[in-house]
């Protein structure tokens, strides 16, 4: 059974349309990049899955369900922007996650924070903005998530915090789980992805494993991406 699936979704703001008749299906077991050009409806996409949208017209399902109470249980979310209080301590935000979250794997949280010597008594005020996103993404991937959306997690971060937050990301993830990477950096990502869905104006352009795109087309998903979207 898919983990995730959209059918002819559509979510338009105003007369501005971010998803057109969307459909597409992501299998448990797959790290997937989800790629397009800005405003291609990456982030919209995202959020309808998280259920922070409501959708015009068409389904967004989550392990077969309309994204809500269940799906929070299984879904783990890391938005665009950090959004974690900033007048928590470290050692606050992992009591939080501790409460709120049933799957929260609090031993991995902390070995990771240690990894990164983040001490439990600082505020995430304290932190420098790429700390705070590495502390966001230790929390979000501390769950023992069914699906995991990451909306741009590796935006506006140093290549040694790339690098970082990549490894997260494939050492704490469950397989039978499936991981969801919107991002426009494709070249930093491609290493780690199984899958690609390329999306422009609210529509699937191409959906395709990385080998077969590999050994069909002879190029990298970058080179690809870049023939696809060029001006």
């Amino acid at each position: 059974m898919a983990i995730f699936e959209c059918i002819e979704l559509t979510k338009s703001y105003g007369r501005a349309s971010a998803l057109d008749h969307l459909s597409l299906t992501v299998e448990p077991g797959h790290i997937v990049g989800l790629l397009g050009p800005n405003g291609s409806g990456k982030t919209t996409l995202i959020k309808l899955a998280n259920g922070l949208l409501t959708p015009d017209s068409g389904a967004v399902l989550v392990d077969g369900v309309a994204p809500g109470t269940s799906t929070h249980a299984i879904v783990s979310y890391l938005p665009e922007r950090t959004c974690i209080p900033l007048w928590m301590s470290t050692r606050k935000l992992l009591d939080f996650y501790q409460d709120f979250y049933a799957d929260f794997r609090r031993e991995r949280a902390e070995e990771m924070l240690a990894h990164l010597n983040i001490r439990m008594d600082q505020t995430i005020r304290q932190m420098s903005k790429g700390t705070r996103e590495k502390v966001q993404l230790i929390m979000v991937m501390s769950r023992a998530a069914k699906l995991y959306l990451l909306d741009e997690p590796i935006g506006g971060v140093d290549p040694a915090t790339r690098d970082y937050i990549l490894n997260t990301i494939i050492g704490n993830y469950d397989p039978e789980a499936a991981v969801i990477i919107s991002t426009h950096l494709i070249a930093d990502v491609e290493q780690v992805l199984d899958e690609v869905i390329f999306i422009n104006q609210g529509q699937v352009v191409l959906q395709s494993s990385v080998d077969q795109i590999r050994e069909e087309k002879g190029m990298s998903v970058d080179a690809l991406f870049r023939e696809v979207f060029k001006c």
